[in-house]
């Protein structure tokens, strides 16, 4: 399949120099190749949020979903209980998924549900204009922040670890082929996958300066390690230091999932079994 083939009519609104418009195109070509081989993009759902993220599936033909603010991960965990067999990729923001939908971001992660969440992390709010995030940095100035923000910001990936995600790695706007080879990976791999996406917002958190001089792929590492990834995820804290920022899969490990739970118990439901010891392994 052609990537321009998954692209449609609707008028594209993001700002010039956008980094959706990177996350758009790798996913675009990703779905393509994956359906040449042997993965048909009609066996693929989108969920978005709400945020100049949420229109990526107006640009993208395929079957898709708008939720409401904070609300992706309920409404892909529905879709992929009732159908199994189907792809479920999130989109979402730093502010849709870290405040408003924080709660069901960490039990997707606890549960290892089998869906993929694309965090668009540009650690401003770009569609109101510019007020702080969970991920902006300490001091930001902003319209809710005019003298800068004095909460420290949140460092995501610290987060998912933490709290159960099997499949964990950082991007950045300005590397279309690692984004590319990250979502392939995100998507195929069997748990909850979190892919976190520096994407520049050049209007309102312009970081492209910074964050080229500052990031860097890590290599070597030992994703199934969990003290190696929690290591390689705290070099940087999303302060607005001149650490330097590592990009890559960071921690990769198979372990039970809750969607498969779930369906071993259907049967035992309609039947009205005891279902406790078939969870046991799952708890």
């Amino acid at each position: 399949m052609n990537p321009h083939d998954l692209s449609t009519t609707a008028r594209n609104t993001w700002c010039p120099g956008c980094g959706n418009f990177s996350i758009l195109n790798a996913m675009r070509s990703v779905l393509a190749r994956m359906d040449e081989e042997g993965f048909p993009v009609e066996n693929t759902v989108l969920v978005s949020g709400i945020g100049c993220h949420g229109k990526i599936v107006d640009y993208l033909d395929v079957n898709s979903f708008y939720s409401i603010h904070g609300r992706t991960i309920p409404v892909a965990t529905g879709i992929k209980l009732a159908n199994p067999d189907l792809n479920v990729i999130c989109f979402s923001g730093d502010g849709d998924s870290l405040a408003e939908g924080l709660d069901h971001l960490i039990f997707a992660a606890k549960r290892n549900i089998d869906i993929t969440l694309i965090l668009h992390d540009n650690r401003v709010y770009g569609l109101t204009t510019g007020q702080y995030t969970p991920t902006s940095p300490t001091g930001f100035r902003g319209k809710s922040t005019p003298d800068g923000s004095i909460e420290r910001p949140l460092n995501p990936l610290d987060l998912m670890l933490s709290a159960g995600a099997t499949f964990i790695a950082r991007g950045y706007s300005h590397g279309i082929e690692q984004l590319q080879s990250l979502f392939k990976e995100a998507i195929l791999h069997k748990g909850f996958s979190f892919v976190d996406v520096l994407q520049v917002c050049v209007s309102y958190f312009n970081m492209y300066e910074s964050y080229n001089r500052r990031t860097y792929s890590v290599e070597g590492n030992d994703a199934a390690s969990f003290d190696q990834a929690r290591n390689i995820i705290r070099r940087w804290s999303y302060d607005d230091s001149e650490s330097q920022i590592p990009l890559g899969k960071f921690y990769q490990i198979d372990a039970p999932r809750f969607d498969q739970a779930y369906s071993q118990t259907k049967p035992l439901l309609a039947r009205g079994d005891k279902i406790g010891s078939k969870l046991e392994s799952f708890i």
